[in-house]
């Protein structure tokens, strides 16, 4: 998952320095076995003839201030004292390694994860795993307000398998006091353009034109699918049934766009190794005038160059990231309607806004009206479901409103396949020799697309 808290309720306060304890060591042990993401603790106590009145959410690490349990706890605080409650379980590692600790859980039935928070390329293999169920319609309020673009990832086998919960878009963010203002719609051209310009006039601590994630793992195939797309209008490396698509020639002039853009003569070195942290301080400590990189790192951004921050949508095509929730079992019939009752207000309107305010895309456009407020959640800093709204600056509506929707609203897919793990890896892994300047991109394209023909149907 891109872009980088919440985690389990406070248990209810002790009567005795005896429950206390054990209580304590109950909780240590939830905690560590729902972590591991291979087993978990025995069921919470109930009447026999019941199952525990609790839903289970599991997502990766949240970047923001905690909005995700936030917004649970305010879910929570509407169901009453005898009502079911809802826990988060944040997953450690990375997007690749969260992905297999979920995929080993529900697979093996060891951890009683009732949502999952999927990252978007993930909804077809667990679908077609049937480790998901298809959603019914009142999953998903006003279906109209989605994205477009961000609601397409919630399906697979023309089935709703997820509603969208926070989305990604790759932004490009610049130095104004070193390149000025960029024109709208300005492409790589105009950037490399700048970046010859500044190759010449060097300034103090600058080392390179332009980082961003290159490293062996997804942020490579991220960079990779932009560059494809830009370079070959309406490409599709699969069809919406995961049958792989490209031609050799199309990946070729992929292959060309990516090294062009990725040349030392532009990028920075350290880029080639570098996942979303690294290329943020680098860029943060001036070695480049140019990033690529996520909506979440704006706010940071912002108060580390305040007006010299310049940030537009992506030149050429940029990729949808985000992730989307989706249920793991039905359950009960009650407990079935109880968790998409979640799932639908996770995903409202409302809860929509108050995730944009503390720093993810929203998939909503509704989200991004200027009088648009959180009331779910107190913004201000008061207590969870006070539904206090705060105030947005300028700036930040600005951002929100005029870069970060319409990015997300043109945004292009990675492949769709149930077999995506396998895809990306070989995109990675191929690719590698691209950034030896010695490498033929006519050979790394052949090799690339022989690997992606036996990789897929």
């Amino acid at each position: 998952m891109t872009t980088g808290s919440g985690g389990v309720p406070h248990p209810a306060r002790a009567r005795s320095s005896t429950r206390l304890r054990l209580t304590a060591v109950l909780l240590t042990l939830t905690t560590l076995a729902a972590l591991s993401g291979c087993t978990t603790a025995a069921p919470d106590a109930g009447p026999p003839d019941r199952e525990p009145r609790r839903i289970v959410v599991a997502s990766g690490r949240d970047v923001t201030d905690g909005i995700r349990q936030r917004l649970i706890d305010a879910w929570n605080a509407r169901q009453g004292a005898d009502g079911y409650q809802a826990r988060l379980v944040e997953l450690p590692g990375s997007a690749d390694q969260q992905r297999s600790q979920l995929l080993g859980a529900l697979q093996s039935g060891s951890a009683s994860y009732d949502v999952v928070n999927l990252d978007v390329t993930w909804v077809p293999e667990f679908a077609a795993a049937k480790l998901v169920q298809p959603l019914p319609e009142n999953a998903v309020t006003d279906v109209r307000d989605l994205v477009g673009a961000v609601d397409e990832t919630s399906f697979w086998a023309g089935k709703r398998y997820a509603v969208p919960f926070n989305s990604d878009v790759g932004l490009l963010y610049y130095r104004r006091d070193q390149v000025g203002e960029l024109r709208a719609g300005a492409g790589w051209d105009d950037v490399l353009g700048a970046i010859d310009k500044l190759s010449r006039q060097r300034p103090r601590g600058w080392e390179a034109g332009w980082t961003t994630q290159l490293a062996p793992y997804e942020g490579r195939t991220v960079n990779a699918v932009e560059a494809f797309a830009s370079a070959v209008e309406g490409l599709r490396i699969t069809d919406e049934h995961g049958v792989y698509r490209a031609t050799e020639g199309q990946l070729e002039k992929g292959v060309a766009e990516l090294r062009r853009r990725t040349s030392s003569a532009y990028v920075l070195g350290h880029a080639y190794t570098s996942y979303e942290g690294d290329s943020l301080s680098d860029f943060t400590q001036g070695k480049t005038s140019f990033l690529r990189n996520w909506p979440y790192a704006y706010p940071a951004l912002y108060e580390t160059f305040k007006g010299n921050l310049g940030v537009a949508p992506l030149p050429g095509k940029a990729v949808l990231g985000g992730q989307n929730l989706a249920m793991t079992r039905p359950g009960s019939s009650e407990k079935a309607a109880k968790t998409v009752d979640l799932i639908r207000f996770l995903t409202d309107a409302d809860s929509e806004r108050c995730l944009l305010q503390a720093g993810f895309a929203a998939t909503r456009a509704s989200a991004y009206d200027e009088a648009s407020r959180c009331t779910h959640v107190d913004m201000t800093g008061g207590e969870a479901g006070a539904g206090t709204a705060s105030q947005q600056p300028p700036h930040q509506i600005h951002f929100t409103r005029d870069i970060l929707l319409p990015a997300l609203r043109t945004a292009v897919q990675r492949p769709r396949t149930p077999l995506y793990g396998a895809v990306t890896q070989t995109i990675t892994d191929k690719l590698a020799p691209l950034f030896d300047p010695r490498a033929d991109t006519s050979d790394v394209a052949r090799a690339l697309h022989e690997a992606l023909r036996r990789e897929l149907p």
